[in-house]
């Protein structure tokens, strides 16, 4: 089975949290220690970002961590072999998070074969097309047992959102606004009432939750709306404080989120 149906297929009550951060930043060769960190404090999912020099969907924190992991000199290549030294000792599931660019360059068999033999178990592409991932990208990604996961915003149609769901598998990222990635205080009443209203569909993947979540409020407004909460920006910001040491991110962002 692959790792992100299996955590959850036995995830049951439980709320499950993922994290984001830029591969090859705050160094370039901090990827593995960070992963291995994260899997070790109890993350359930890491969503390792690809750098990209024009990053449509992202704020400022993480197009500013892009910019830097290109500076370092990160690509697929050198991201590909660093989660290669990694395959045996990671058990959770490492989604990418990138552009279609990058990967079209790379060639989508050639990147769908390197997440395989990396141990990466999906795919994020927040500018992949549906007729895209129809007809290109899903076929290769079935073949290698990966995941593409297919985005939602307040602006996606409830038609739309139902063909999404009958088509993925995996889980629905749910964006919380159709704004750029971010920090925010709280959802306000506009985006509680999009979680509800998704709520009522009943759709048969389960939602995570992503874009602004940076403390308690934020974080319990997510949990409870859908099976658990993606974090990126904020995650982000403290690594780069840190310097890269992981530990002490996660302290800060523990800190921050009441846990």
């Amino acid at each position: 089975m692959n790792k992100i149906n299996q955590v959850f297929a036995e995830r049951g009550d439980r709320k499950l949290l993922s994290l984001y951060f830029c591969a090859g930043t705050p160094t370039l060769d901090g990827t593995a220690d960070v992963i291995l960190t994260m899997q070790r404090r109890g993350i359930d999912f890491i969503e390792v970002g690809i750098p990209f020099s024009d990053p449509l969907a992202d704020g400022p924190v993480i197009q500013t961590a892009a910019t830097k992991a290109l500076k370092n000199g990160m690509n697929l290549h050198l991201l590909f072999e660093q989660l290669k030294s990694i395959k045996d000792q990671v058990e959770i599931p490492l989604i990418l998070m990138g552009y279609l660019n990058p990967i079209l360059h790379y060639g989508v068999e050639r990147f769908c074969q390197s997440c395989a033999e990396a141990g990466v178990s999906g795919m994020i592409i927040p500018d992949l097309p549906f007729k895209d991932y129809q007809e290109v990208v899903k076929p290769v990604a079935d073949k290698y047992d990966l995941r593409v996961i297919m985005l939602i915003t307040p602006e996606t149609s409830d038609e739309r959102i139902r063909f999404i769901d009958q088509h993925t598998d995996g889980f629905i990222y749910m964006v919380s606004s159709a704004a750029i990635t971010g920090e925010q205080k709280s959802f306000d009443e506009q985006k509680q009432a999009y979680f509800q209203r998704i709520n009522q569909f009943q759709l048969r993947n389960p939602r995570m939750i992503g874009f602004g979540i940076s403390n308690a409020q934020t974080l319990r407004a997510a949990q409870d709306n859908a099976a658990g909460a993606i974090i990126g920006s904020k995650f982000v910001a403290l690594l780069d404080e840190a310097e890269g040491n992981a530990d002490l991110a996660l302290n800060r962002l523990f800190e921050a989120l009441g846990k």
